[in-house]
């Protein structure tokens, strides 16, 4: 609890309280206490005890931390039970309204000192600013959340370490995302704190920076661990407003900490709503293994699993990155027409500040279909677009690709100079899958 009111403010209160209750100071004072000692206490010339102040508030019929700091009886837990509706505002799609809810509780939780609900807040405006791809913003609130649970252990603490995280992968800071998840998975599962919903969370974000690393072998492991760690529920939306509905009824009765308990499960069912985001990566994932090993139409049904789970959250960044893949499969089965289309609105979704990779991993495939409906210019325009995207954010292992495709379109049309500059340029950043740009995986969890 925050530290008491001075005499004065404490007195003000007993005082306010007392004459809106038409009481005395000495229906208020008996049996403990005499009415002269109410009368001092009041005018604020005596610190009033523990004790003396726990009688009053009885006296008075409100709680102890109502008179020592001004904070309403059962305020935090009304906070929690706010913050599980936003939570649930958000789950559902209404990004905007999520924002406005979070902002209001963040600025009654700060007035009132109550931490852990600030952090909370904070956490949500960081979700809702991903959501709406505002991730300057995103990075912000993440950084105050984590900030503000400093103290904390760190499984509490993840969640804003991820959301930092994921902010950066989507600027196209892939490495330093990367260097944040692992950093945090190695001190989760080398210090033993294997707590199944951080380690969940943590594995399932790393995967799209893996893919955009080409450290394949680590995102298909990542994946794995994921969808092992993911909780089994039926319907969470429909367990969680079961939940939210007896905490109401709990809270009404008086019944404090049973009503914490259902909020506590609300709020976890929330996440796992929220991670329907995170675990469509990992059908993402088991599509574009299916498509590493030929298996085509099982890579388009995982891929379609995929991208139907992201449009139901309005994950617009996200969706864009498996649309990307999806296509690469629609492509390579002859259907280059959907494939086409799928991108084209991939491009509209993004922009260089905004997945950069992923644009120009649309732009690359466009080039590629270009080339086979022998429309050359058009290739070349999508591969040089592509390519200035890849030099900003850094992507090694598609650059070199890129070039290679680049080269080799320029060499077909004549242009020796300018292929052999492209080759030169990809065999610039030439690296094998995930070697230089990434250090020893972290410890792994015991599975």
């Amino acid at each position: 609890m925050q530290e008491r009111d001075d005499p004065e403010t404490i007195g003000r209160r007993v005082q306010q309280l007392r004459s809106e209750r038409g009481m005395t100071q000495r229906q208020l004072a008996e049996p403990a206490y005499t009415p002269a000692y109410i009368s001092t206490l009041e005018a604020g010339r005596v610190r009033a005890s523990d004790d003396a102040l726990r009688h009053i508030a009885g006296r008075l019929g409100v709680a102890f931390e109502e008179l020592a700091i001004g904070r309403p009886a059962h305020l935090a837990t009304d906070l929690r039970l706010r913050l599980t509706e936003a939570q649930r505002t958000l789950a559902t799609g209404d990004t905007e309204e999520a924002a406005a809810q979070y902002a209001a509780l963040f600025a009654e939780a700060e007035r009132h000192g109550l931490p852990v609900e600030q952090a909370t807040a904070l956490l949500g405006l960081g979700e809702c600013a991903l959501d709406t791809g505002d991730l300057v913003e995103a990075r912000q609130y993440f950084e105050r959340a984590e900030e503000s649970m400093a103290g904390e252990p760190l499984p509490v603490r993840v969640p804003a370490v991820r959301g930092r995280a994921v902010a950066h992968y989507l600027a196209g800071e892939l490495r330093y995302a990367v260097y944040l998840l692992e950093s945090t998975l190695d001190e989760l599962n080398r210090g033993g704190l294997h707590d199944p919903d951080a380690l969940l969370l943590l594995y399932a974000s790393i995967i799209g920076p893996y893919m955009d690393m080409g450290a394949h072998a680590r995102a298909a492991q990542a994946a794995e661990f994921a969808l092992a760690l993911a909780p089994q529920a039926g319907d969470p939306a429909l367990i969680a407003r079961m939940h939210r509905s007896v905490a109401r009824t709990l809270l009404a009765e008086g019944r404090v900490a049973e009503a914490d308990a259902s909020l506590a499960k609300a709020a976890e069912l929330y996440r796992q709503l929220q991670l329907r985001t995170e675990l469509a990566n990992c059908h993402w994932m088991r599509g574009y293994v299916y498509a590493q090993d030929g298996e085509l139409e099982r890579a388009e049904a995982e891929m379609r699993e995929a991208l139907a789970m992201l449009s139901a959250t309005r994950a617009a960044l996200y969706s864009s990155q498996v649309a990307v893949e999806l296509a690469d499969v629609l492509h390579r089965r002859g259907k280059s027409g959907e494939a086409a289309e799928l991108l084209q609105g991939v491009l509209g979704d993004l922009s260089s500040e905004r997945g950069a990779v992923h644009s120009a991993a649309a732009h690359r495939l466009l080039g590629i279909i270009a080339e086979d409906a022998r429309d050359t210019e058009a290739a070349e325009e999508h591969y040089v677009r592509a390519l200035s995207l890849l030099e900003r954010a850094g992507a090694a292992g598609d650059l070199a690709d890129l070039c290679r495709l680049l080269g080799d379109l320029l060499r077909r049309t004549g242009r020796v100079e300018a292929a052999l500059d492209a080759y030169r340029t990809g065999l610039g950043h030439r690296t094998a899958p995930g070697t230089t740009t990434l250090g020893p995986a972290p410890a792994q969890p015991p599975l």
